[in-house]
């Protein structure tokens, strides 16, 4: 077997570069992965970009991985070799701080993330925590899978856990990365979905991905819109821009909910209290997901053949492919692939 791997490693702050490193064997607890497919995804910002607090340089990035396990550590029961494996952003959890111990794995104070805390996937093997591991089912190729295990994960999660109920009025605010893929959970949750974006561009699209409505942001005021149909239940937030939100409470029925799930920084937002107040509405966030969120998200789109709209390219691409994301050039997930 070859003892070195190709990997996509961060060096300093905007600076990607192909490497030759050398295969190392899992630890306690861990497993190797030979990656299929990683997906692309702008939070891989944090490390390229060196924004996440006490980032460690040089740092392979990537959270949205696909591959087969090739060799277990010490202490791994539940994994074969040869089974096919995803690892998300939220890549396994300690076990023994107070979320732990009450099964919030999520809020794990001593997470591991992927492609920050540790070596990601833009590259061709990857060393994994065992019970950050979610099993990709046979019907999904490497790169459809992997955008599902975050873009996917964070939009169908946010969409289950809301307070909206089959037959509701579910607003999708931005039809990209993130939107298209809620358009379709949400269609296929049972809900009555409106596609929010700017301009009439992807009008066409969104309704073809599932949405019974479309609101031009750009000539229309959302929130009138909103309330014209009966208003929303839930809004689920896709764009970056966070001056966006605040807006879309008053698109709101009572009791409805704003779930964010799209962050583009550390901009505030903007909410006329009053209309939290008169309703009793509410705004809250949604966070990927744990491992079995992970395998239920990929289940659920096999079983309604819900898919990314993805574009395959190289691992040796990697920087190139990268840029387009960050220049909103991508429609709508990069898919980087190494042909193993």
């Amino acid at each position: 077997m070859k003892q070195t791997y190709k990997a996509v490693q961060a060096t300093m702050p905007g600076v990607l570069e192909l490497v030759e490193r050398q295969l190392a064997l899992p630890g306690p607890g861990q497993v190797r992965i030979r990656i299929e497919a990683c997906g692309i995804c702008h939070t891989d910002s944090l490390t390229v970009e060196g924004e996440f607090p006490g980032i460690i340089y040089p740092r392979v990035p990537g959270h949205e991985v696909v591959g087969k396990i090739d060799a277990l550590g010490a202490g791994v029961g539940s994994w074969s070799i040869g089974q096919r494996v995803g690892v998300g952003f939220l890549a396994g959890s300690c076990g023994q701080c107070k979320s732990c111990r009450r099964g919030e794995f999520m809020t794990c104070t001593d997470q591991p993330l992927s492609g920050i805390t540790f070596d990601g996937g833009y590259a061709e093997v990857m060393i994994a925590q065992a019970n950050g591991l979610a099993l990709i089912p046979d019907d999904l190729l490497p790169a459809e899978a992997a955008p599902l295990l975050c873009a996917g994960l964070t939009t169908f999660n946010g969409l289950r856990n809301s307070i909206a109920r089959a037959g509701d009025l579910v607003a999708i605010q931005g039809v990209g990365g993130l939107g298209h893929l809620g358009i379709q959970f949400a269609r296929f949750m049972g809900f009555r979905v409106v596609a929010i974006a700017r301009g009439t561009a992807k009008e066409a699209l969104a309704r073809e991905l599932g949405a019974h409505h479309y609101i031009d942001s750009v000539a229309n005021d959302p929130a009138a819109e909103l309330q014209a149909l009966g208003g929303a239940k839930v809004i689920l937030t896709t764009a970056s821009d966070t001056a966006s939100i605040g807006p879309l409470v008053g698109g709101l029925t009572a009791h409805g909910q704003v779930v964010v799930a799209g962050a583009g920084g550390a901009e505030p937002v903007s909410i006329d209290v009053l209309q939290l107040l008169f309703g009793m509405r509410s705004i809250t966030g949604t966070m990927t997901g744990s491992p079995i969120d992970a395998e239920d998200t990929l289940d659920f789109s096999v079983l309604q053949n819900i898919r990314a709209m993805i574009e395959e390219v190289p691992l040796e691409h990697a920087n190139e492919a990268y840029a387009r994301m960050m220049r909103n050039e991508a429609r709508f997930r990069m898919v980087l692939v190494t042909g193993q």
